[in-house]
């Protein structure tokens, strides 16, 4: 009988710094709805990232996925890049029209 391989849990999100060595912090942004108001809020958690190699840049989505603890506060490997995010979010003029 071979034993289980866990897997841990796995998020995606958007990478907010990557100035030090092998490590990545990646923002998560999850929808909660309120247990009495029932209005939907908007929750984000940064996560420190093993990041072999610094591979992610600023701004890209990445999955990540939960594994045994590498340091301190790092508990997470990243998986896959997968796109770049635009900083502007759109092509809005600004002014009314």
């Amino acid at each position: 009988m071979e034993p289980e391989l866990k897997q841990g849990k796995t998020f995606e999100g958007i990478v907010v710094k990557s100035a030090m060595k092998d490590t990545a912090t990646v923002q998560v942004e999850r929808y909660v709805k309120h247990p009495k108001y029932k209005k939907f809020m908007r929750l984000s958690k940064k996560f420190l990232v093993h990041d072999v190699g610094n591979t992610a840049q600023i701004g890209e989505k990445v999955t990540i996925r939960e594994t045994r603890p590498i340091s301190k506060r790092k508990r997470f490997v990243l998986v896959s890049r997968d796109t770049q995010v635009s900083a502007e979010g759109g092509s809005s003029s600004g002014g009314k029209e």
